[in-house]
């Protein structure tokens, strides 16, 4: 998933970056708002995570003027924890907060509930007829089989399983897998898809290569 970071933190940025990265999530990075349009008119995002105090201006102003037009679920940080606060944030578009100093992995819970919800989904679990995605776990599962994913596998596959039937083209897998710092071409993703492609085979899940258009994902019989 491609998250972008607005926080003007030097050191509380990087460590975000690099945690989010772990789990290999494409994480952009803005100190500014007006960085932050600048992204956000160049690509599109599955959340946000956004400051509230930053050199150029109030991140839930941004946020309230940014709803008209801006579905992307986000996530305030802030280091005020007066419930006034926290419901103002909430009122202006914020799908959740989170008050600083915060515990990573409670950022990581928070980041996962709210695409769970934007997805209508009750569970960090997703169905592939026959298999069962599991985001948290890192684990795709067909009846007792299991399959445990590494983590740009983990991510390349939530892709298509939240796309499901859809043909997604390389350069939509490419804008979901990477930042801006990262120098990649479309050979990459073939390279990623056929290894991805390699590891699944046996548990049912198959990967369809649609001739000049993209990839999408089929999953076998119930036998």
């Amino acid at each position: 998933m491609r998250y972008l970071l607005v926080e003007d933190n030097t050191e509380l940025a990087e460590a975000v970056l690099k945690r989010l990265a772990l789990d290999g999530h494409a994480i952009d990075h803005a100190p500014t708002l007006a960085d932050a349009e600048d992204c956000l008119a160049a690509a599109s995002y599955d959340l946000i995570l956004l400051d509230v105090m930053l050199p150029d201006g109030d991140g839930r102003e941004f946020l309230a003027r940014s709803r008209a037009h801006l579905e992307t679920p986000v996530i305030v940080l802030t280091a005020r924890s007066q419930v006034s606060d926290r419901v103002g944030a909430l009122d202006q578009g914020a799908d959740d907060y989170i008050t600083k100093p915060f515990d990573f992995s409670e950022l990581e819970a928070r980041c996962r509930a709210v695409l769970r919800r934007r997805g209508g989904m009750a569970r960090n679990e997703i169905t592939l007829g026959p298999l069962s995605f599991d985001l948290l776990r890192g684990t795709l599962r067909r009846g007792d089989d299991i399959l445990e994913l590494r983590s740009r596998e983990i991510r390349l596959l939530e892709v298509f399983a939240r796309h499901p039937g859809q043909i997604l083209s390389k350069s939509h897998l490419m804008d979901r897998l990477f930042t801006y710092d990262t120098t990649v071409t479309e050979n990459a993703i073939e390279v990623y898809v056929g290894r991805l492609r390699r590891r699944t085979a046996d548990i049912g899940l198959r990967i369809e290569t649609v001739r000049g258009h993209g990839y999408r994902i089929e999953t076998g019989g119930n036998d």
